[in-house]
């Protein structure tokens, strides 16, 4: 009998592409697609699949969350996380909510039939780049580059979470009622601690550290 499948991703095109490999397995069938969180939990809830593939980053609901209330509702139901981003943070959040796999995305194509299996099976599945971030946790390794957060100050934190969040430096100071060149001074200083180099890379660091939603 066919596993059956519910891939959940807020990208039509990402959806497209899984479903499109999934239906060369003859023992995996796709039973249902959500883009959000909401649509996930209504969907399992009319589909009954054996798995569900979540992407962490939803709009409204995200997929950590939306794991946590599946699994309430379904306690038999498998999760399998896919994201962006192999940050041991967004792993152990998943794997505490109670998936039992994590791909990123970048190794969908290649593994995701092969973590439907091993996941339906009563296993745990994580691709090799989570794996290495789990253990080297495990080990008490510390963070990659960008991990220095304690020597960012409160201000400077919270300078960080508005320009990650796409605020302009006019925006920042009025939100936080301080002088434009005084934001200007907080930016650089935050690079300069960080060793990051443009917003995409402070995105990337604040998602890391939880100071904005992935």
């Amino acid at each position: 009998m066919s596993i059956r499948v519910v891939l959940a991703d807020d990208h039509r095109m990402i959806i497209a592409a899984l479903r499109s490999m999934l239906e060369k397995e003859t023992d995996i069938a796709v039973v249902g697609e959500a883009g959000d969180g909401a649509a996930l939990l209504e969907t399992v809830a009319r589909t009954t699949p054996d798995v569900a593939v979540v992407d962490i980053a939803m709009p409204g609901m995200n997929g950590i969350e939306a794991t946590r209330r599946l699994l309430a509702g379904h306690p038999g139901l498998n999760v399998i996380a896919l994201s962006a981003y192999s940050d041991r943070r967004f792993v152990l959040e998943m794997l505490n909510a109670g998936a039992k796999g994590y791909l990123v995305k970048a190794s969908a194509g290649d593994e995701l039939a092969r973590a439907i299996r091993a996941i339906a099976q009563g296993q745990t599945y994580l691709c090799p780049e989570v794996a290495g971030s789990i253990v080297e946790a495990a080990r008490g390794k510390t963070a990659p580059a960008g991990g220095a957060g304690a020597n960012l100050g409160r201000r400077e934190r919270e300078v960080l979470a508005l320009l990650a969040d796409g605020k302009s430096s006019s925006e920042i100071a009025a939100r936080l009622h301080i002088a434009v060149s005084t934001v200007e001074v907080h930016r650089r200083n935050i690079m300069r601690k960080l060793d990051l180099h443009n917003v995409a890379e402070l995105t990337k660091y604040a998602i890391r550290e939880g100071l904005i939603s992935p």
